[in-house]
């Protein structure tokens, strides 16, 4: 008995030498003290300052965000052979983008997505009380730099000034449109008509010739654009001025502007501002001009020159501050 008891105690032991050759040797490893984390700090100032030092280059160029008041594929292919003016002119590389909705391009502004902007008015306005625009060069058409809204109806409509618009269906370009929507609401107002309860439905046109044609077809009775809309549409409604009339035009609007980002350095911003300027200085010019927003010259200006719209929005009963 004692003799088999050896043996089953022997193959164990042999079998546990066995298990253990079997398994991979590990070095002790003497532990290190753990350490906190550190994380790195980053200048965001200086990274900012260097983005801008090589702004307006291949791989860092200069983002141009326009509002889509009108086709959005005319806006795009009016801007890209103006920055390819400048850039000829200067050096700078400019890309443009046409933003989602007039709201989008200031958001870009102040984002810091892009560095220079094509603004209306209104957007020009709140972007320059949030500190993210300052403007350079303002549009003219028809010889001033002013232009005015319009109300537009068909005939059939019943619809003979802005106290008729209650109970209709009504277009408008955005909800941020200087001529499309602020100014008109504004009047609608002054006319005892809440646009949000006593119009039977508001439609987001997405421009102004989308607004001329949704009335034209039928699909809004009323709408309102800058005066005369109706004329980028002609080509394909030649019948448009008899089948969309206007029954209201607004007081004068300053027009809209090319304004820049305060972070852009300043020579950057005088070189672009001065390539624009050129443009009106030959044919050729003035036909890229006209074909990105019916512009025919550009004027520069300064700040000053919206105040009197802001007086206009005071008066109104509008407040910039409580948009921001």
């Amino acid at each position: 008995m004692k003799k088999r008891l050896y043996l089953l105690f022997a193959l164990l032991a042999i079998s546990a030498l066995l298990l253990a050759a079997c398994q991979p040797s590990v070095e002790p490893v003497a532990e290190e003290p753990t350490e906190e984390p550190v994380e790195e700090e980053h200048d965001m100032d200086a990274m900012e300052e260097g983005d801008m030092m090589d702004i307006g280059t291949e791989d860092n160029p200069i983002i141009w965000a326009l509002v889509p008041s009108q086709d959005t594929d005319a806006v795009i292919a009016g801007a890209e052979q103006i920055a390819a003016a400048i850039e000829e002119a200067t050096g700078y590389v400019i890309t443009p983008v046409v933003t989602t909705d007039y709201t989008a391009a200031v958001e870009a502004m102040c984002n810091g997505e892009a560095h220079m902007g094509a603004l209306n008015t209104f957007n020009y306005v709140l972007a320059s009380a949030r500190g993210c625009a300052d403007v350079q060069l303002a549009s003219q058409r028809f010889g001033s730099t002013f232009y005015a809204g319009q109300i537009i109806t068909r005939p059939d409509t019943g619809i003979e000034s802005v106290a008729d618009l209650a109970g209709h269906t009504f277009c408008r370009p955005d909800p941020t449109s200087t001529s499309g929507w602020i100014i008109p609401s504004i009047a609608m107002q002054a006319e005892g008509i809440n646009p949000d309860t006593d119009l039977t439905e508001i439609v987001d046109a997405g421009g102004h010739d989308g607004v001329v044609i949704a009335v034209y077809n039928g699909d809004c009775d009323a709408g309102s654009t800058f005066v005369d809309a109706r004329g980028n549409v002609e080509e394909e409604f030649p019948d448009v001025r008899e089948a969309v009339i206007v029954v209201a035009e607004s007081a004068p609007i300053p027009n809209d502007t090319i304004s820049f980002s305060p972070d852009l350095p300043a020579d950057v911003v005088e070189a672009i501002t001065n390539a624009l300027l050129a443009l009106n200085d030959t044919e050729d010019g003035q036909a890229l001009l006209n074909t990105l927003y019916s512009w025919e010259a550009l004027v520069a200006t300064d700040d000053t020159f919206y105040d009197g719209f802001r007086q206009q929005l005071d008066a109104a009963g509008m407040s910039i501050e409580d948009l921001l």
